[in-house]
């Protein structure tokens, strides 16, 4: 939130209250009755920030308690009175704040305290005003004011009217190539210089005035004047009021004097600067001073007391409401059974969770029978001490073949048997013996005939 004024509606404000004041005889002192005028009217403007600014944070805490009561979605009653108690309140202590708010401003409004100690004074602020009508100057360098303008006598040669950011300081006036204020044409001291107004030419439909020395010497470079011109009316109304500040003033006329005290105030219109008349001049930079510095005074004691008023009477009492009473309020409804009903759709997901429980339950149960029932046996150790535990290998196996090309079956082993001429009979000659065995030699294998005539083994077949 951030208040703005118009300096060119500030002086006209302020000669239009001297000259009330003054009536139709020309005052000699500056009127501290325009300064109260004047001073209340920017005060009152203080108004409509400070309750905007109330707004903005009964918003924020609105949206603050959505969310939180966004957590409470599982009771729906509940989150709907808990919303609407908590809102309640932060509406009427939204109104006591608002309230407060005003009588703070009213009070600013009831007392101007002259005497406050940072206040600038009148004398300090008519000795300033003389000081910037004499010297051009004002306590410090600072900055009054930004922006374009365009130059129009720098020469055909040189590039004719072009635009410069222009920045006006209380001691000189500065132009650069454009906003970043890096590359400075030319900086332009502001003692002793005026401001007039010169006619449009037909090539250019900008509004021009001029910045001159009333002594004849030269303003900038070979040039008598500096032609200056903008967009519009207004922003040369305004310009004039900054270079005003500074304490370069407009040129007197006999024609505009005349005028001055006509009851269109046509010169107001037509410069935009409330009037040329210097003694008049004076007392509207005085009176200017003297708002500027009580302003200063009246919104630093606001921007202290307005953030503290609003934490004391909103923030603060709403978390204490919330911590200690919103539970008896809730329990004061006498409803607190339908409260505590669950929503359709927190039922629905109980209900599917429990579902799901009982599932994985069940689940459980039969891997765990499942687990119980099959026992398993471990495989026996080898046999150790005899030599004949492995069994006799077959040669007779045949290979498996495939189901599309079956063999074919063999024939019966009698007629096999009885086709075949018996083995020759074995030799008188005994077996030699296997080397490091006791007893000289090992004992026939199994199926073979021993040297006592056995018949000879039947060729296994098969069944």
């Amino acid at each position: 939130v951030r208040m703005e004024f118009d300096e060119k509606e500030l002086r006209k404000e302020i000669a239009f209250a001297i000259r009330n004041i003054h009536g139709v005889r020309l005052g000699l002192f500056t009127p501290d009755l325009a300064f109260d005028v004047v001073a209340k009217k920017q005060i009152e403007m203080l108004k409509n920030p400070s309750l905007k600014l109330i707004d903005l944070v009964t918003e924020e805490l609105s949206k603050v308690v959505q969310g939180a009561v966004s957590k409470m979605q599982r009771y729906p009653r509940l989150r709907e009175e808990t919303e609407r108690i908590i809102t309640t309140y932060i509406r009427e202590k939204e109104q006591a704040c608002k309230d407060q708010i005003m009588m703070l401003i009213d009070c600013e409004l009831a007392y101007m305290n002259t005497n406050h100690e940072d206040f600038i004074g009148f004398a300090n602020a008519q000795s300033v005003s003389q000081n910037a009508e004499k010297t051009g100057r004002k306590l410090g360098n600072q900055v009054i004011r930004k922006g374009y303008m365009a130059i129009h006598n720098l020469g055909i040669m040189k590039g004719g009217s072009r635009d410069y950011w222009f920045v006006l300081s209380s001691e000189s006036l500065s132009w650069f190539k454009d906003e970043e204020e890096k590359d400075k044409k030319y900086m332009l001291p502001l003692d002793q210089l005026k401001l007039r107004d010169i006619e449009s030419t037909f090539m250019s439909r900008r509004h021009m005035f001029a910045v001159y020395n009333p002594e004849g010497r030269n303003v900038f470079k070979d040039f008598k004047t500096l032609d200056l011109s903008c967009e519009s009316e207004d922003d040369v109304a305004s310009w004039k009021a900054s270079f005003l500040r500074a304490g370069v003033y407009p040129e007197k006329t006999n024609s505009e004097g005349s005028s001055a005290e006509g009851e269109d105030g046509r010169s107001e219109g037509s410069s935009g600067l409330g009037s040329v008349d210097p003694q008049l001049e004076r007392q509207v930079e005085t009176i200017r001073n003297l708002v500027d510095s009580y302003m200063k005074i009246v919104t630093k004691t606001c921007r202290d007391l307005v953030p503290k008023i609003i934490m004391y009477l909103m923030i603060n009492d709403a978390k204490a409401f919330i911590n200690g009473e919103l539970l008896a309020n809730l329990y004061a409804t006498g409803d607190t059974q339908n409260m505590m009903e669950e929503s359709a759709d927190e039922a629905l997901k109980r209900e599917e969770m429990l579902r799901m429980y009982h599932a994985c339950k069940e689940a459980l149960k039969i891997i765990g029978d499942v687990s119980t029932a099959t026992i398993g046996t471990s495989a026996p150790p080898p046999v150790k001490g005899s030599s004949n535990w492995m069994p006799t290998p077959s040669y007779s196996s045949e290979p498996q073949t495939s189901p599309a090309n079956p063999r074919k079956v063999p024939p019966p082993a009698s007629s096999y048997n009885s086709a075949r001429p018996p083995p020759p009979a074995p030799s008188g000659r005994p077996a030699p013996s296997v080397p490091g065995r006791p007893g000289g030699s090992a004992p026939p294998p199994p199926g073979r005939p021993g040297p006592g005539g056995l018949p000879p083994p039947l060729i296994p077949s098969r069944r």
